[in-house]
């Protein structure tokens, strides 16, 4: 890219009175930052000096239940996960130390907060109603999955694939030049980068019960009716012990949504930058493609989209994630909540750098 542009990738000035060497002290500066933003990149917050451990969480989280025993229907409990070679392990609290990275567009976390899960809690004379719904709520979707719903979560589960090609789509579509494109792209990645700290700081706060746990907490060994699996489709017997999400569930508690979190704040930073909520995008996926049920789904080619607005399409990444059976449809509500105001907050801190108005 810079070669075309005639710019040389190995030259490494630093000299102050050529763009180049601006460039190349701006970006070490940047560097030299993230290494000790809070996220523990190089492994030795805490003190740690030998045998570091890049990313590893040094504040001390415990989940309160264990993999084997829930203890607690409200809070978070890590899966037994395995990739089918006989190797089976407990899942880990991914990054929990998010929460405390340094944002790029605003200085505290604390005031985004997200209301707390009232469905999951068990609390007052309807909450077990209430937290039954829910896990009904995620069955029935279970049971009714579409081939156009499964695609959609496998692609909105790849955030490259989703958010990283809708911004190339944006900028191939609109003939954005070299220096839009990297404006753009980079505040798209700000906006999921604060997003991501306000999440994990209310992920934190609230360590919510995931579906999975709460299926397995009201129906125990009960046969309940849902996707039974890679390639068998919708079942009637199946033990809500052996229920499994459509997606693997992530490492990390499930409220608020991580990734309707995302696309509200990409879509939200997209609609500032371009003045516009127009998108346009679709996405053509051929028959037996999917990496879930590999050769059988979808039956034939399909289209996802076209997203004509990002209104369209950040709605449909969060219902992505409620058919995946990750998530509670609260969740993904308070996710959108949560980070559509920090798109304007990345759109607003990119606009001040390009206009030199940086206080």
């Amino acid at each position: 890219m810079l070669t075309s542009v005639r710019l040389n990738p190995d030259d490494s000035s630093t000299d102050k009175r050529t763009a180049v060497g601006i460039g190349n002290l701006a970006g070490n500066a940047v560097v030299a930052f993230r290494e000790h933003d809070g996220m523990n990149q190089l492994g030795d917050e805490g003190g740690r000096i030998y045998n570091r451990r890049p990313y590893a969480d040094y504040l001390g989280y415990q989940p309160v239940n264990t993999a084997y025993a829930l203890e607690d229907p409200t809070r978070w409990q890590p899966n037994i996960v395995t990739r089918g070679t006989g190797i089976f392990q407990v899942q880990q609290f991914v990054t929990p130390q998010w929460r405390v990275t340094k944002p790029y567009s605003y200085d505290d976390p604390s005031g985004f907060q997200a209301p707390p899960p009232e469905d999951s809690l068990l609390r007052g004379r309807n909450g077990r109603e209430r937290y039954k719904r829910q896990v009904d709520e995620v069955l029935a979707a279970s049971a009714g999955l579409t081939d156009h719903q499964k695609i959609m979560a496998e692609v909105i589960n790849n955030k490259i694939r989703s958010l990283g090609f809708a911004a190339l789509f944006i900028t191939q579509s609109r003939g954005l030049n070299l220096d839009v494109f990297v404006q753009y792209d980079f505040l798209t990645n700000v906006a999921s980068f604060d997003s991501g700290i306000a999440t994990w700081q209310e992920k934190s706060r609230y360590d919510a019960v995931r579906p999975f746990s709460a299926i397995r907490y009201i129906y125990g060994d009960s046969p309940v009716t849902a996707w039974g699996g890679p390639g068998q489709g919708t079942v009637t017997n199946l033990p809500a012990s052996q229920w499994r999400s459509y997606l693997s569930v992530a490492d990390h508690p499930e409220y608020p949504s991580g990734s309707a979190c995302f696309c509200a704040a990409h879509s939200q930073a997209s609609r500032r930058f371009l003045g516009s909520d127009a998108f346009g995008w679709s996405i053509p996926i051929p028959a037996g493609s999917s990496e879930v049920e590999p050769g059988i789904t979808p039956a034939t080619d399909i289209v996802l989209g076209p997203w004509a607005t990002f209104t369209e399409f950040e709605t449909e990444c969060g219902l992505a994630r409620f058919w995946a059976g990750v998530h509670f449809l609260a969740a993904i509500q308070a996710g959108h909540d949560l980070c559509k105001p920090i798109g304007d907050l990345a759109y607003e801190f990119v606009r001040a750098h390009l206009d030199g108005t940086v206080p």
